[in-house]
């Protein structure tokens, strides 16, 4: 298998790289990789993934929810009851950034639809992008929509949205740099680009270490803090116009980071460790388990 090894920073150009801690990959093969930080801007990646070309095995397990629509066990419940009130707080804020109430949307690594739909719903024109054939084929089954393979962004026309939005997928892409190219060269100039990731400075990232369950080795390859993304946005002539902390990634983090550590009653240690973490992100929005980020071009 060829592995994708990484001697600089993306973000800052260092070389000089520090291995951290070494997460296992709970979800479909038990294998372990080593987390890296930049010394010189301290961007966190994973080091040593599968190439983009190789790691499709990585996400094919009914336990990889971003692709699924299992129901199964209390967690997929919760999960499922907490996307359906988030779609609409998502389009709510999208048309707010946006300041429109129609409009032109991409949306990046759309998954089985849900979201595209949602907007569609509301009136928007959407194009909608994803890897995965098995959800493209889910989401014409289930909503009938045309989900294009991610070859086509680069067959989009410049300044074709007001709207583009990737909802935990920027932490997937190999190609990181060239990607937030091609999304600025894709977005009206004033257009809005709304990134949802991770956060890897949240309070529940520090409690559960090498067991949090937003690291998902080696699906996710970089790990961004409200600092390294900002970093990232200004490289390429953008701003952070707004952010705003996703309270309830801390509940279904923290309830799979107790299953990541074998622990009994993980449900319920769960729903404590995801109360404690929201209460920390109320008065520090930054310590959120997840954030989404608002960016504008740069004037």
């Amino acid at each position: 298998m060829n592995k994708l090894t990484i001697n600089a920073c993306p973000l800052c150009g260092g070389t000089h790289l520090k291995e951290g801690m070494t997460c296992t990959d709970f979800y479909a093969s038990g294998e372990r990789f080593q987390l890296c930080s930049c010394g010189e801007c301290g961007f966190t990646f994973t080091q040593g993934v599968p190439v983009e070309a190789e790691i499709g095995r990585y996400y094919e397990t009914p336990d990889y929810i971003s692709h699924t629509d299992t129901r199964k066990g209390m967690m997929n419940t919760v999960y499922h009851y907490v996307r359906s009130y988030m779609l609409g707080r998502k389009a709510r804020l999208v048309m707010k950034e946006a300041h429109r109430r129609k409009g032109r949307l991409l949306d990046v690594g759309t998954g089985t639809g849900y979201f595209a739909d949602a907007m569609l719903r509301r009136g928007w024109k959407v194009e909608a992008v994803e890897k995965s054939p098995q959800a493209r084929a889910f989401a014409l089954e289930r909503f009938g929509l045309e989900v294009k393979p991610e070859a086509a962004l680069k067959e989009f026309a410049p300044g074709s949205f007001d709207a583009i939005t990737l909802w935990h997928v920027m932490e997937h892409l190999e190609r990181l740099n060239e990607t937030w190219e091609l999304l600025r060269e894709l977005l009206a100039e004033r257009g809005v680009l709304i990134v949802a990731v991770p956060n890897a400075s949240s309070y529940d990232a520090a409690r559960y270490g090498e067991y949090w369950a937003a690291y998902d080795v080696p699906r996710h390859l970089w790990h961004f803090t409200p600092a390294t993304i900002q970093q990232l946005a200004s490289r390429h002539g953008f701003i952070m116009a707004a952010r705003h902390p996703m309270p309830f990634d801390a509940f279904y983090v923290s309830m799979l980071s107790e299953k990541h550590r074998g622990a009994s009653c993980s449900f319920l240690k769960g729903l404590y460790a995801g109360t404690l973490a929201w209460f920390s992100a109320l008065g520090h929005k930054d310590r959120s388990s997840s954030m989404i980020y608002v960016f504008r071009k740069k004037r």
